[in-house]
């Protein structure tokens, strides 16, 4: 199984503040489970997700045209290479 990681961890791994990402969850951006606490637990691959995030933000695309871009990713499993690849293209 693999190890989960907790908002504190997943901020410092990416380098985006704790609130941030509270934002892009609020915005559907990205998505956590809660524990029984109720505390965030996100899977490493939100890692990743955050990058082609922040990328394009520095790159002027607007928040809800990633969002509806990050929608189209698919749900049961990571995102592969072609997945972001065919993001990429399409903000070309």
């Amino acid at each position: 199984m693999q190890r989960e990681l907790s908002v504190g961890e997943v901020a410092e791994r990416s380098g985006v503040a704790v609130s941030t990402l509270h934002f892009y969850e609020a915005r559907g951006l990205i998505r956590s489970r809660r524990t029984a606490g109720n505390q965030r637990r996100y899977p490493r691959e939100i890692l990743r997700r955050i990058a082609v995030i922040r990328v394009a933000q520095r790159a002027g695309i607007p928040l809800a045209t990633i969002a509806a871009a990050l929608a189209t990713l698919p749900e049961g499993r990571t995102p592969d290479a072609s997945d972001w690849q065919a993001l990429s293209q399409a903000w070309r």
